[in-house]
């Protein structure tokens, strides 16, 4: 494949091996194009959580193929778009009642940002300031890059980024002593911007910091965040694009952490990773503030695949899914636990622990300070790859992260490799 033609994405196109090519995904497995198979431990990028090639996602797809494959979302609407969008709410917190669809996380981000900067002027007031987390990855348009300021690959466009109000991620993992320190100053620092700037809303990943790391805090930490936002009467919005949809242990973030978010973003495993897909949800009070006679109060933004009817319907053929099976994505906590006890907690090439949910992660001990970048993420790559295993080191962070369909045998032989390679590398 060296006479491609395809620019691949976050990489380095001259140093970086050939990519392998895929003929074929069935469940966990990918089969190149050279009859391997691959275990696909990290859901293709977080996204195929039924697994790939899913009889019913594909069934929905032909389906509605034959019937309509796209209209113009403004003036117009079908029913795939309006299912999903009454069966999710059924999901979310009584609090989320209105859906904007749109078809990829950052542009979900972009939606909610727009959002809830036009909702307060449409009130009268001029409010400039998002709050935002350390380490954060929201997406890689020119908003998401901007409330993603402390992500490790976006200081190329700082010029073209707005400010923030950038605070600490209280990150934790198994018996760490420090976490109430770090979550109180994280809170203090919060509260010292909300006390002195004409803040917009509070923007985080809750519970998991997907890129940065798979950086995970406690429930209680967003419990706080909420209260910190009623307190000062700001918006708490929840970029759930990985974390939605299962990954956490629960349908979603906010679920598993008993809060309610102003506005969530959400996409990745909408579709069941099928095809490009998203949607933003805000509250009724914001819906409000832009349901006016005045044409000019409206929210001006849509896609041409906006509700995109071949997209929305496999969103709800991938929701019945996650209804009809929930130990699909319930199962896997105790389960990596198991296994992180019997093969790795005590591989000493290893250190910080953490899961959540459906999310295995811990640090490869390394002299290597340059955090994601760090040499021993293409290393390791290449050689869980030579096994026969889909793994994709965050820089000096290992996770795990399988689509739901995984067993407990397979699941048994990601930790084993794991092992293996550590101790011979």
């Amino acid at each position: 494949m060296a006479d491609s033609p395809i620019w691949r994405p976050f990489t380095q196109m001259k140093t970086t091996p050939e990519p392998l090519k895929v003929k074929r995904g069935e469940g966990v497995w990918l089969e190149l194009e050279d009859d391997r198979r691959i275990l696909d431990c990290i859901s293709s990028w977080w996204v195929t959580i039924h697994g790939h090639a899913h009889p019913k996602l594909a069934e929905a797809l032909y389906q509605q193929a034959n019937n309509l494959e796209h209209v113009i979302f403004a003036g117009f609407t079908h029913e795939p778009a309006e299912q999903l969008a009454r069966k999710l709410l059924t999901h979310l917190p009584p609090q989320l009642t209105r859906v904007f669809f749109s078809d990829n996380g950052s542009t979900a981000v972009e939606v909610a940002l727009k959002m809830a900067y036009q909702y307060w002027r449409n009130l009268g007031e001029e409010r400039t300031t998002f709050i935002t987390f350390d380490g954060g990855y929201h997406g890689d348009t020119i908003g998401a890059m901007s409330v993603g300021a402390g992500s490790t690959w976006w200081q190329k466009f700082r010029s073209l980024m707005f400010e923030t109000a950038l605070v600490p991620f209280p990150e934790t993992y198994d018996g760490d002593l420090e976490v109430d320190r770090k979550e109180a100053e994280a809170l203090a620092a919060i509260e010292q911007f909300l006390k002195q700037q004409t803040i917009i809303g509070i923007f985080i990943e809750p519970l998991v910091q997907g890129a940065a790391g798979m950086r995970m805090c406690r429930p209680q930490f967003l419990q706080a965040l909420r209260k910190l936002a009623d307190q000062y009467n700001v918006l708490l919005i929840y970029d759930e694009v990985m974390t939605g949809f299962g990954r956490t242990g629960e349908l979603f973030a906010c679920l598993k952490s008993s809060t309610a978010p102003d506005i969530i973003c959400l996409s990745k495993g909408l579709s069941g990773g099928c095809l490009p897909l998203s949607v933003t949800v805000a509250t009724e009070a914001i819906y409000q503030a832009f349901y006016q006679d005045d044409p000019t109060q409206a929210f001006y933004h849509g896609h041409s695949y906006t509700g995109n009817p071949l997209a929305c319907a496999t969103g709800v053929v991938s929701l019945e899914l996650l209804e009809q099976n929930p130990d699909g994505y319930q199962k896997l906590e105790s389960l990596h636990w198991k296994f992180l006890d019997r093969y790795l907690l005590s591989n000493p090439r290893l250190k910080q622990f953490r899961v959540c949910g459906t999310i295995a992660a811990m640090e490869v001990k390394t002299e290597d300070q340059s955090g994601y970048f760090n040499a021993i993420a293409p290393l390791l790559k290449a050689k869980f790859l030579e096994a026969g295993f889909l793994l994709r080191p965050l820089g000096d962070t290992l996770y795990i992260m399988p689509p739901y369909c995984i067993t407990a045998d397979e699941l048994e032989t990601v930790y084993q490799v794991i092992d293996r390679t550590l101790k011979n590398l």
